[in-house]
Formats: structure tokens, C-alpha cells, sequence
């Protein structure tokens, strides 16, 4: 299954590990980074540990690369409960590539590009060993850029990081996090204008986002409808071009019903 919803759960509260893997996010992502003061880094780091060893499983935001925490989070690499690897403020090929040397075969890295040097490098971080997609942090870049808006101030950098994606050969990019906790229109919002750039996923900071966030990425019932008319007339003509509710469909929209069916079955 592709993973459309990553859920931040900080890794100073292993209370709360096991509700988070049972709130429904395809992908459970614990974070020693931003969510975790710089007293409490050290401990953090051992409930994760203490976490991983007794059998749990999840994605790892690490320390940045340049910070004082981040060879000691390497440490819990080695563990088998570690699905993948969130980098922060992925910049430099050299600090990816250092980092695929650390990881089991298999074990994915998703950089966060939140920076105007990382958007500048996005291709070339994109296509990075071991990096299975890129993710959006949206709110470093705001900071870093000095962009005041969420939306179509944005909409240049979002763009840029699905055509390095796609350049690549990787993953659509999984999209920043909605700040608003209480109001499911505006994430749900959101979710619709990440999945009409072309993103495949969201980061989630709160359990209740995840059933929208899910149920976003997921194609509407009409449009699964259109996809199986259009790949079963398809197959009746033998892949060739075809009229399809009064419109002729040929391979290009055929493979894209077929990516639709595949996203559905996927969800």
C-alpha cells in the first residue's frame, strides 16, 4: 500500500505511540526533531528506542544533520521497527547519501524540503539512494523564504517538488501539515488542492485529521465509476482509442483511469 497519511507523534510521549498506530494513519511518524525540546533529546531518543525493542513499528524524524543530536539518532537505525526515515531540512546529497550507507536494504527515506536551498536541490535530492519520496515542509519554507501565505504563494514551490518527483522516478510528494486542529473544511481543502497539484499524501500533527486526510486522497465514487467504464471499454477494443460517455478516450486517458483504479484499491 502506498502511504497517504504520515501522523507526528512527538518522541518524548511514548504514551502515546500505541493510540497513534491505532488512529488509522497509513504511516506513524515519531519525531525527535521539532517536536522535542533540546533538554529533552537525549530521552526521547531512549522511549523510542525502549518503543522499537519491544516489537513497535514506525517511520523515524531524525535530528538535522548539522545538529549536535543527529549521530546519536543514528543509533536507532539498526532496529527493526524502523519502517523509514524522515530527514529534516534536506539540502545536501552528501548528508543522503551518508544516510542510505546507515539503512537496511528496504528502509525508505523521505526528505523534507523546507528551505530555498532544498527546493533549488529537489531533483537532485529526489533522486538520492534509498529516497522514496519527497515531503513538503511547508512552514520552515514560509519562514525561510519570507513567504507570508499557505495557498498560491506557495504554489510554485508545491509544483517544483511533484515535477522533481516525477523527474525522478519517485513517489508523488507528500504535502505539509494543515495547522487549523478544528476546522475539517480547511483541511479538507487542503487535501483536494495537494491532490489536483499532483501530490500523493499529507502530513498529519493531530489523529483527527487522518480519517480526511485518507479519505481525500482516495478518488471520489464517480470517478472510480468513469475509471472502470473507461479501462473496460478499453479491454473490449483491445487497448486501441474508444468512445466512453459520449467522448473519445485514448491511452493517455485509459492509463490514467488505470492509475485511478490502482490509487482506489491502494487507498
Amino acid at each position: 500500500m502506498i502511504e497517504r497519511s504520515f501522523l507526528f507523534v512527538p518522541g518524548n510521549r511514548a504514551e502515546r505511540f500505541d493510540k497513534a498506530v491505532r488512529a488509522g494513519a497509513h504511516a506513524v511518524i515519531l519525531d525527535l526533531e521539532d517536536a522535542v525540546a533540546p533538554g529533552e533529546k537525549e530521552s526521547a531518543r531512549e522511549q523510542v528506542r525502549q518503543w522499537l525493542e519491544g516489537g513497535g513499528r514506525a517511520w523515524l524524524r531524525l535530528n538535522g544533520s548539522d545538529t549536535d543530536w543527529h549521530v546519536d539518532d543514528l543509533s536507532l537505525l539498526a532496529l527493526a521497527g524502523v519502517a523509514g526515515v524522515v530527514l529534516p531540512k534536506a539540502e545536501r546529497i552528501d548528508d543522503l547519501r551518508a544516510l542510505a550507507a546507515r539503512l537496511s536494504a528496504g528502509v525508505p527515506v523521505m526528505p523534507l524540503v523546507e528551505s530555498a536551498l532544498g527546493l533549488w536541490n529537489a531533483r537532485d535530492i529526489a533522486a538520492a539512494p534509498g529516497v522514496s519520496r519527497l515531503a513538503f515542509g511547508s512552514v520552515d519554507f514560509q519562514l525561510d523564504t519570507g513567504i507570508l501565505g499557505e495557498h498560491e504563494e506557495l504554489l510554485h514551490a508545491r509544483s517544483q517538488l511533484v515535477l522533481a518527483s516525477r523527474v525522478a522516478g519517485r513517489l508523488a510528494p507528500v504535502d505539509g501539515v494543515t495547522t487549523a486542529l478544528d476546522d475539517e473544511a480547511v483541511l479538507a481543502a487542503d487535501v483536494a488542492a495537494a491532490r489536483r497539484l499532483g501530490f500523493g499524501g499529507k502530513l498529519c500533527i493531530h489523529p483527527k485529521q487522518v480519517a480526511t486526510v485518507n479519505a481525500g486522497f482516495r478518488p471520489p465514487a464517480a470517478e472510480v465509476e468513469w475509471a472502470r467504464r473507461v479501462v473496460a471499454a478499453a479491454q473490449a477494443a483491445g487497448d486501441n482509442a474508444v468512445r466512453v460517455d459520449g467522448k473519445m478516450v485514448d491511452k493517455p486517458v485509459i492509463e490514467r483511469a488505470r492509475a485511478m483504479l490502482d490509487m482506489e484499491r491502494g487507498g
